[in-house]
């Protein structure tokens, strides 16, 4: 079986004997090894050539070997007409031939952190009102397929589809409530939690918009899952979790599945308390982070408490196992998570618990990648 057809299988109310094996972020792994990746250079990461993008996209997928990869956007036919990207002594720039501008491009930095400061949302004033709302978050505008095809964004994504066909084609959306850290910042999302929960309704139905739209890009890019990003959440009562984002997640989930798409529901922190609520968001996988910040989050028992209702993805632990534990340790854990597969009925997806960090060389990742399916062979023939 391809990897796509392991995926889709962990997705059918059957199961699967083939565990598929995954890592989350994609971008921030290849953000974070790129030298150890590809022999191109940093800045064709950028470049709207779609050959170059096809190059270095294929020394990722054969260097690693895992079974999803993330479609992109290209800039449009229009933009790229008149946009030249150009390697000189001093730097590289992007050059805009209508306008004569030109600008540096920085090189990502590892772990993407700038080198000045934590790079956090810290508001000066923390809009209070809807119209403050909507100063912020203007209707997102309506989404047309064809405009959108017919601009070219999808360009790069159509090839990477035809060369990448045995693999699972994703795009990302935030859950709207995750959204609200960037108008308010951590501390003030907690406050207006408490004190204006109708004021935070009000803006996740905004953000709401903006990634049913992004829902709908990603269908018209050809993915066929989409992984929604929940975080922070783990912090604010079940209460109010059920009425702040499980409805507008639902709202997520269920234009997914009109679209012919499959939903991952991602909880970054500890569920406890909201299992049943994740569960009835209706999403067709869910997917947790490892226990390491004073909360375990325990596969087997989570396997057992699902019950194959939905997609389980692994959540093997990306520093205590990948980046510091041995081969050894790394089979091991990989065979306990395969268990909790067939706990959950084949309905499961080996994936980790959170990025794949910069200290981990390419090396064990590939090494996980591979243990995957020798250890799926060990255990189901």
């Amino acid at each position: 079986m391809t990897g796509r057809e392991k995926i889709e299988a962990a997705f059918s109310t059957e199961g699967t004997i083939r565990i598929p094996v995954v890592i989350p972020y994609e971008d921030i792994y290849i953000r974070d090894h790129w030298e150890q990746l590809t022999s191109a250079p940093w800045w064709h990461a950028f470049v709207p050539d779609i050959e170059l993008q096809m190059a270095w996209r294929k020394e990722v997928i054969e260097s690693t070997r895992y079974e999803w990869f993330t479609l992109p956007q290209l800039c449009s036919k229009a933009e790229r007409e008149h946009v030249r990207l150009l390697e000189r002594p001093d730097g590289v720039f992007q050059l805009d031939l209508k306008t004569g501008k030109e600008w540096r491009l920085e090189k990502p930095r590892v772990s993407g952190w700038s080198s000045a400061s934590i790079e956090s949302c810290h508001p000066k004033k923390l809009p209070a009102t809807r119209d403050e709302i909507d100063s912020m978050l203007p209707p997102a505008t309506p989404f047309d397929v064809q405009t959108f095809m017919d601009s070219g964004r999808c360009d790069l994504a159509k090839r990477m589809l035809i060369d990448f066909q045995d693999l699972f084609p994703i795009c990302h959306v935030n859950s709207p409530l995750w959204s609200c850290y960037g108008i308010w910042g951590f501390e003030g999302m907690m406050e207006m939690i408490l004190v204006d929960p109708e004021l935070v309704s009000y803006a996740c139905g905004r953000h709401l918009e903006y990634s049913l739209r992004g829902v709908r890009e990603a269908a018209a890019l050809g993915a066929m899952g989409i992984w929604i990003e929940e975080c922070l959440t783990d912090m604010i009562s079940p209460g109010a979790f059920e009425s702040l984002s499980v409805p507008f997640v639902r709202r997520l989930v269920e234009e997914i599945r009109r679209l012919g798409m499959k939903s991952i529901h991602y909880f970054c922190g500890n569920p406890a308390g909201k299992l049943d609520l994740l569960l009835s968001v209706g999403s067709d996988a869910l997917a947790f982070e490892e226990g390491k910040k004073g909360f375990d989050i325990n596969i087997d028992e989570i396997a057992d408490y699902v019950n194959s209702r939905c997609v389980l993805l692994g959540n093997l632990d990306a520093i205590g196992v990948l980046q510091d534990g041995s081969s050894d340790e790394l089979r091991a854990e990989i065979r306990r998570q395969l268990l909790a597969a067939k706990i959950n009925g084949g309905r499961f997806i080996m994936s980790l618990g959170s990025p794949v960090t910069p200290d981990t060389p390419v090396e064990k990742v590939r090494l996980y990648c591979d243990l995957v399916r020798e250890t799926c062979d060990e255990l189901y023939g």
